[in-house]
């Protein structure tokens, strides 16, 4: 089954077609991205936009080309731009299917002529090819094809000036712009003639920033016009490259990466076309870091986030075998340990890591035992992840920045003022919209997860004063979270306790990992009681809600500038990564056989109806918290595939079902006889 499949009546339908997105990352941070329609709509989209120092430093280089097809006496265009109050051209109306699989593919009827046009990010190269070809009729085409380009950091907006450098290098089949000496040269390869022609163009506009607040307006320089003849052979191909290449081999590049793509498909499981299509999506978070493998946050606007990184990396990386690049990916975090914490995020202009998170330390020991249990690499935990993993388990117990410690009690609390230290971060200046201080309840199950770990590593490893020390801490936290968590009245957890206002009894799903970590926390009828009222409550077709909608802060859409936005991004907005662990948190409860599966399943069918609806074949970052559910935030976000596909493999699919509930060491050694109980993961 293709995917991403666009009929001409959508694709004619401008507003429809403007909504849906493509996207074509290259592996090194960089990556080309549009609309079905043609025009684009954000400041992110662009046919070349690279990462200098991969995957951060993102500039775009080349934003968009002008086509029009000249087929005998008839001048009709391919491609469209929009201008204030006007669309011009309008190749939109003439485009009459598009397809996603495996790159993104328009089809157009021009003068009695069917042709297709394609766009082929390659992996692994700053390099974007677009090929036209005569697929139906007369070749008797000849394409007139503008370049525009701008030079400027991907999250801002360019305008004409008279710095920038007119100048073209030019040579038989090859011709270079570098429009500003502190950014990369641009190369075009082309198969045709091109006439230097430099000339602005204004007021582009992308009313997706209008509609977040943002500048969204900005002005094109293009350098000249290439003449493509299609009519010997019937196709004609331009590539846009930073790379000092010499000669492209045009047929020869776009095969092979045709079958890299078709090698990646065919790895996935048969049988279920969700899996199959999240399979495939998952490829494009996975980008260098220097030597080593990272994970793409979300696209258009993140790069690599710690938090991100490791709850995305069972889904992305060890359900599908990606081994390598998960070992790569946990040395690379490895490497920047401090205090017992790893990095939040690197930023994009590359200073100092940040460590401002309480909870992705405690995720990367969880990812730890995670890629020990699927790769049965020993070798590589006890000397790289396992140092890690106590680092941070000693950090957290004898405390580190920002007051995060372990209590008396044996949970782990921290906080500062106006830092915002779980993955509910909204910040707008000095307001911190769900400030979490104090205890919040999916850090103390990362919590005692972790020190299972620990014990269990210790074990393993003889250490096993390490390993005594984890399971003393891992009771004493266990019975304070039964002491303290439930909230009687209201049949569900607190949110946060000994915070900064007291105990939070605010209904939110962060609970729900009080489930699908571990099984010591909670009775069996208070686990099925939070999954319950989490399911009535928060539970959406795309994913949890953040708050409840009786709540006097609930907000039910994510709209407006940055203060409204950032104000509903954790106070209703759905997420959809929460599919994830409500369903590990769910079969954990009813259980595991093919019913409770069948019933399970259903719970995810709302995502197969969105990967139609906005960034073709990926999973938005969020959605409103009220019906009809918009997508909203990024088009393609990493937890947003990963936690779905992962619960899809571990907990409904019988075949490929991971989850023991024990691990033992082989019978008849120390550690056998000293290995401990260990529970369930997410």
């Amino acid at each position: 089954m293709k995917t991403g499949r666009i009929a001409a009546v959508d694709c004619q339908d401008l507003q429809r077609a403007l909504s849906l997105e493509w996207l074509e990352p290259n592996g090194l941070g960089g990556f080309a991205s549009g609309t079905v329609a043609g025009p684009n709509t954000r400041r992110y989209h662009a046919l070349l936009l690279t990462a200098r120092r991969p995957p951060v430093d993102r500039v775009v280089l080349v934003n968009h080309l002008e086509e029009w097809a000249e087929v005998g006496e008839s001048h009709l265009p391919l491609s469209s731009t929009l201008y204030p109050g006007a669309v011009y051209p309008e190749g939109y109306r003439f485009c009459s299917g598009f397809i996603s699989d495996p790159w993104p593919t328009w089809t157009y009827e021009v003068a009695g002529i069917r042709m297709t046009r394609e766009i082929v990010g390659i992996r692994g190269r700053d390099l974007v090819v677009v090929r036209w070809r005569v697929a139906e009729g007369s070749r008797n085409v000849v394409l007139k094809v503008r370049p525009m380009l701008s030079g400027r950091d991907y999250h801002a907006t360019h305008h004409a000036n008279s710095a920038l450098q007119s100048e073209a290098q030019a040579e038989k089949g090859l011709v270079s712009w570098r429009p500003y000496s502190d950014l990369p040269a641009v190369h075009a390869h082309h198969g045709g003639e091109y006439s230097h022609q430099p000339e602005w163009f204004y007021r582009v506009q992308f009313p997706v920033e209008q509609t977040r607040g943002l500048d969204g307006e900005e002005d094109w320089w293009s350098p000249g016009e290439f003449r493509l003849d299609l009519r010997e052979t019937g196709q004609a191909w331009l590539a846009f490259t930073t790379e000092p290449v010499g000669a492209l081999e045009m047929p020869e590049l776009l095969e092979a990466e045709r079958r890299r793509r078709e090698l990646v498909a065919s790895e996935a499981p048969a049988g279920d076309d969700l899996v199959r299509r999240l399979w495939r999506a998952t490829e494009a978070f996975i980008s260098a870091r220097g030597e080593q493998q990272t994970v793409i946050a979300g696209y258009p606007w993140f790069t690599d986030w710690g938090r991100d990184a490791f709850i995305s990396l069972p889904g992305l990386c060890l359900v599908t075998g990606r081994y390598g690049t998960a070992r790569q990916v946990l040395q690379a975090f490895a490497d920047h340990i401090s205090q017992g914490m790893i990095p939040n995020r690197f930023p994009d202009a590359g200073e100092q890591p940040e460590y401002n998170t309480v909870d992705a330390s405690l995720w990367y020991v969880h990812a730890a035992d995670r890629y020990l249990f699927y790769s049965k690499d020993e070798e590589f935990v006890r000397l790289v992840a396992w140092p890690g993993v106590k680092q941070i388990i000693d950090g957290y117990r004898t405390g580190t920045r920002y007051g995060i410690r372990m209590d008396a009690d044996g949970l782990i609390t921290g906080g500062a003022p106006g830092v915002q230290l779980t993955w509910m971060d909204a910040k707008v200046g000095d307001w911190v919209v769900t400030p979490r201080s104090g205890k919040p309840v999916e850090i103390q199950a990362l919590w005692v997860r972790a020190l299972e770990i620990g014990a269990w590593l210790g074990t393993k490893f003889d250490e096993p004063e390490f390993a005594a020390c984890c399971r003393r801490d891992c009771a004493l936290a266990s019975r304070s979270f039964r002491s303290r968590f439930w909230y009687e009245e209201g049949g569900y957890l607190y949110d946060v306790v000994d915070g900064e206002g007291g105990d939070d009894a605010s209904l939110r799903p962060n609970q729900i990992y009080a489930v699908a970590l571990t099984g010591k926390l909670l009775t069996k009828e208070q686990q099925r009681r939070v999954v319950r009222i989490v399911q009535e409550r928060l539970l959406t077709p795309v994913g949890l809600r953040t708050l409840a909608t009786h709540h006097p802060q609930y907000r039910p859409h994510y709209e407006g500038g940055v203060v409204e936005r950032d104000g509903a991004y954790h106070q209703g907005t759905v997420w959809p990564f929460l599919l994830g662990p409500f369903v590990t948190a769910w079969m954990n409860v009813y259980g595991r056989n093919e019913g409770t599966r069948r019933q399970g399943r259903k719970l995810l069918q709302g995502l197969e109806q969105h990967l139609e609806e906005c960034c073709l074949g990926q999973v938005s970052e969020i959605f409103d918290a009220d019906p009809p559910h918009l997508p909203r935030g990024c088009v393609a976000q990493a937890w947003s595939v990963a936690e779905p596909l992962r619960a899809l493999l571990e907990d409904l699919s019988p075949s490929r079902a991971t989850r023991p509930i024990t691990r033992k060491p082989a019978a008849g050694t120390a550690r056998a006889r000293t290995a401990t109980r260990r529970s369930r993961r997410s």
